[in-house]
């Protein structure tokens, strides 16, 4: 039920006439323009490289612009002005990932001012709420009057609806009414300023969805106050004398239903939210391993990989795992979240102790088929907007995945190697035996885990490669469900053989027995069913007719690693993922150029995919084909280094490589996005090549080798069970080898180098 009038902590709102679907147009034709992007916990902002977020005409619903929080679009205009024009931009950074800058200047303003003679410095920062401060300089030798300008604006959509998901009705916006003891007419209205006790002007922007959550930006206004404010716009009419500088800035606070909506509580000032940023950033960033080479520009990527995992982590209930991207994936997203934990144990364990508990905690208890949910199962996504509350999409959350549940299990039993944490793998003991139950279950149906949709709004395809067109027979027509994929079969097997070894040393012989031989057992019917004896190579998928989906594709790569593929099958597959039309030179694309499907710009017919190129080297490193791993690795480095701030995207297309051209861009690919960023130390871990087993108290360094781009790595505050420890690789160019040395060690680890 939608009010007509509403009243919170003593403050009345009254609905607006402005329309949710008139004043937001459609730009998707329009080729992405440059943005910044902040990120604080549960928060993202998006804006122009002049830290604005402008208004189109027409409908502009689906621009990724604006401020979210759980799913939702706070702030989806934020103008600054000079005197009604757009300040010329000079520089901007978002480097620091939860603050930016701006610097620009003034448009000539009639004959009085010229261009460029006042300067504007903007500082935006992120932490539990948006904090700004604009500096405004006169560089004239006189005097100078002017109006400078913020305009705000929230339309609260759902990020679904900007994703391209329409919606038959909309909740309604509200503005905060102003009490006053004479009336006033409507322009009078439009243009008062509203002072509340603490003598600080706000805007209140708000909106009540359809479930009845009232949702509200409230800006205050601080150091100089605005002259008026006429709609949602705050004017200030400067004067400022010679270098004279004024500064005026404002607080926005996100509330839902008179709550704070951030999991963290905004400070009062930029000032504070900068030092509570800073703060946190430090004491994380000495509690991580540090990885660091003799190549600057190596070390640049390493840098921002860190920053990038540092800046997804987010609070979900009294845990903080990883979200998986911005801007369509700042959420609890299982398969991305587990893959960025096991990426990330040589970074810090304590993303997958979280990542974890986290998940076990949305374990699947019922059947439940508008959520795709079973028992056991691990979810595929949890989103918090209104269309979830309103269940118009399934995500409360949403269990179609096949793969979460084996990878979770993986991530099980390779976060106790890392750390023999004894307390959480009793914890989580019910929890796996529960996803293991599910797996069973699924694959007693048709020997092997498969998936089919039960959900109306759920995905059709629920393995990492989840858009519609993507699982294609060698014929370019779309494989028919259920679908057993090549690489779930390959985490099923891992997820077996390494709970086997769990249940070993929980003296549970009758269950490490029986896993053990269903892996053995799983191998044989895998290398007989999936073997494509033609191409040689691995099928991508059985259909559900138990046919061999025969596309050639990136995911037998995933199997490499594993061990489920036979030593001659795996040779194949490595030497085949090498050919020209799987290889681009800047890394695997998921489809043969061959195929009739192939789309270089396709999302899994043709693109790259960081993530799914560093699982592959890992597994062409474990098989012994180290060059051809150090090939797929450069091509990514070499990729990496030619993007913004130097961070892998979520994706690029699939173009081939040509000498003096750079890596050709997806054009709504995440940026920041978790498993590529996590990418960056999987492929340190494939150099160094480290084995811990951190419960018989020894870690293996198994042949590490250093491509010719690096001579040096040390690695310092490295974390293997109670043991922390420095190390130092070094390529020997002449022999071209290279020799580990222990640097320092603080516990009682036994440290093994296999050459």
């Amino acid at each position: 039920m939608i009010s007509e009038k509403i009243e919170f902590d003593g403050r009345v709102f009254v609905p607006t006439e402005e329309s949710l679907t008139s004043e937001w147009p459609c730009v998707v034709n329009e080729r992405p323009q440059p943005t910044l992007t902040l990120k604080d916990d549960d928060l993202f902002l998006i804006t122009d490289t002049l830290g604005n977020i402008t208004q189109f005409s027409g409908d502009d619903r689906q621009a990724s612009l604006g401020l979210f929080c759980h799913d939702t679009r706070f702030l989806s205009r934020l103008e600054l002005q000079i005197a009604g024009q757009a300040p010329i931009l000079l520089s901007s950074d978002a480097q620091k990932g939860f603050a930016l800058s701006v610097l620009c200047a003034n448009p000539k303003i009639n004959e009085q001012i010229p261009a460029e003679t006042i300067g504007v410095e903007r500082e935006i920062v992120l932490n539990g709420g948006l904090f700004e401060e604009i500096k405004v300089t006169n560089y004239s030798t006189s005097a100078v009057q002017f109006e400078i300008s913020l305009s705000f604006g929230s339309d609260f959509v759902d990020l679904f609806e900007i994703r391209g998901f329409n919606r038959d009705r909309q909740g309604r916006l509200f503005k905060r009414q102003i009490d006053r003891p004479q009336p006033l007419e409507t322009e009078d209205l439009e243009s008062a300023s509203i002072k509340p006790e603490n003598g600080h002007q706000e805007i209140n922007l708000a909106y009540q969805g359809l479930d009845g959550s009232f949702m509200e930006s409230r800006i205050q206004f601080v150091h100089e106050q605005p002259n008026f404010i006429k709609k949602n716009t705050a004017i200030w009419q400067l004067n400022l004398e010679s270098h004279e500088t004024q500064i005026i800035g404002y607080r926005l606070q996100m509330l839902t239903n008179n709550r704070h909506t951030s999991a963290v509580n905004a400070p009062l000032t930029l000032v504070q939210a900068k030092a509570a940023e800073l703060l946190e950033e430090q004491q994380w960033w000495t509690s991580v391993t540090r990885i660091r080479s003799n190549n600057r520009e190596f070390n640049r990527v390493i840098e921002q990989a860190e920053q990038d995992i540092y800046l997804l982590r987010q609070t979900f209930g009294k845990e903080k795992g990883v979200s998986a991207g911005v801007p369509w994936f700042s959420c609890l997203f299982g398969r991305d979240s587990i893959i960025t934990a096991s990426q990330t144990l040589i970074l810090d364990p304590e993303i997958a102790r979280s990542t974890l508990t986290i998940l076990a905690q949305h374990q699947g208890k019922s059947y439940d088929d508008w959520r795709d949910e079973e028992p056991g199962k691990i979810l595929h996504e949890l989103r918090m907007g209104e269309m979830a509350r309103c269940q118009e999409v399934p995500h409360t959350p949403y269990y179609g995945t096949v793969d979460a549940t084996p990878l979770w299990l993986m991530l099980y039993a390779e976060y106790f190697a890392w750390t023999q944490d004894t307390e959480t793998l009793e914890k989580l003991w019910p929890n796996a035996r529960a996803a293991m139950d599910w797996i069973d279950a699924k694959c007693q149906e048709n020997s092997y885990l498969s998936y089919f949709r039960k959900s109306s709004r759920g995905l059709v395809n629920q393995g990492w490669k989840d858009s519609g067109d993507c699982i294609v027979k060698r014929d370019g027509t779309l494989a028919v469900a259920p679908i057993a994929l090549c690489e779930v079969q390959a985490y099923v097997y891992a997820a077996k053989v390494r709970m086997a070894e769990i249940a070993k040393m929980r003296k549970r012989i009758d269950l490490a027995d029986r896993w053990q031989e269903e892996a053995r057992q799983l191998k044989m019917r895998f290398n007989r069913d999936f073997w494509l004896k033609d191409l040689d190579f691995c099928a991508l998928a059985l259909d559900g007719e138990g046919q061999p989906v025969d596309s050639i594709s990136s995911n037998p790569g995933h199997c490499l690693q594993l061990g489920i593929l036979t030593p001659e099958n795996a040779k194949s597959v490595a030497e085949r993922l090498l050919a020209p039309d799987m290889f681009s030179g800047w890394g695997i694309r998921t489809l043969s150029s061959l195929s009739p499907a192939y789309n270089p710009m396709g999302y899994h017919t043709g693109s790259v995919w960081p993530h799914d190129n560093s699982l592959i080297a890992l597994g062409l490193r474990s098989i012994g084909f180290i060059d051809q791993a150090f090939e797929v690795a450069q091509g990514l480095f070499d990729m990496t280094m030619q993007q913004p701030l130097q961070r892998p995207p979520e994706l690029f297309c699939g173009f081939p490589r040509i000498e003096g051209s750079a890596p050709v861009t997806y054009p709504v690919a995440c940026s920041p996005q978790a498993w590529a960023s996590g990418s960056i130390f999987q492929l340190l871990q494939m150099m160094m090549n480290l084995v811990p087993n951190a419960s018989s108290n020894h870690l293996r360094i198994i042949d590490p080798s250093l491509p010719e781009s690096i001579n040096h790595i040390s690695v310092h505050n490295l974390k293997i069970g109670s043991t922390v420890i420095d190390l130092e690789f070094e390529r020997d160019q002449d022999e071209n080898a290279t020799a580990c040395r222990v640097l320092k060690k603080r516990g009682n680890l036994r440290v093994v180098i296999e050459a």
